[in-house]
Order: C-alpha cells, then structure tokens, then sequence
C-alpha cells in the first residue's frame, strides 16, 4: 500500500514522503497514530498543492529579504561609545547597541542575533556589519562608531 506521510517517521521516511508499506503496518501503526494517509489521488493532489504553496512562499521570503538588504545597503547607524584620546573605546559595542541604535535611527526591527559580529566592536571607526537576512541574503550595514 502507498502511504503519503505527515510527520517523519524514524526507517520509513520523511515528512511529505510517498512510501510503500505493508497494508497491516499502515491500518494499525501509520493511520491509528496520524502519521499518514493512504496514497490516493486527492491526497496526491493536496500533496501537489501543499508544496507548490510552500515554493512560493519560500519565494516570496527570498525577495523580501533580497529587497531589505538592498534597502540597508545604502543607510548607516551611528553608535556613541565612551573612548580615550587615542580611539581605543573603554567598552565595546555589541550587537544588541547596533539593533537598538537600527531601531532608534532608521526605524527598523533588526534582530541581534542575525547580526554577523565577530567580535565586538572596540574602536572608534566605521566598520561594514554582515546581517544575515535570509539563508541566502546577507545585507552589509554601516556602523560608525563615534567616541563621546
């Protein structure tokens, strides 16, 4: 029996999978648990529809983010650190200063943690900030630290 699956099943498959399986282990393992339903057309069908929606979804996100990064590409966000006469700065500036400064200055929600910080920031200066928008975006943001 043909068995489309809903959720992965562990030596069987994965989620969305079409398998071949015995008609006993479908009707008391696979159908009782949810875990599938028979291969039928419809089913087959929604399948088709379900991930032809997922592909222009995931589509979708793709260009959202390609036009965000395009539109971070020319801004900058200027953060304010205590520094000494030299431009050493006395702390750091963090990922979460950089998103908190996006915020405030560009009015933009940009989350710290896909800010790409390799280490903090401890000198004044103008540096160029990956952001990881999407798996296959990433955005520079200017940051120019300044010293109070």
């Amino acid at each position: 029996m043909k068995v489309v699956l809903f959720e992965d099943v562990k030596s069987l498959g994965k989620k969305d999978d079409i398998v071949e399986v015995s008609d006993g282990y479908a009707r008391n393992f696979i159908f009782k648990k949810k875990l599938g339903a028979e291969a039928t057309p419809k089913a087959l069908n929604d399948l088709k529809l379900k991930k032809q929606n997922e592909e222009k979804v995931a589509a979708d996100k793709l260009a959202e983010a390609k036009a965000l990064a395009a539109d971070i590409a020319n801004k900058s966000v200027e953060v304010a650190i205590k520094a000494g006469q030299d431009g050493r700065a006395f702390g750091a500036v963090s990922s979460k200063e950089i998103s908190v400064a996006a915020k405030e200055q560009l009015d933009m929600d940009i989350d710290k943690k896909k800010l790409v910080l390799k280490e903090p920031i401890k000198a004044v200066g103008t540096y160029q900030v990956p952001l990881k928008l999407h798996p296959q975006v990433t955005a520079e943001l200017k940051v120019i630290v300044k010293g109070i």
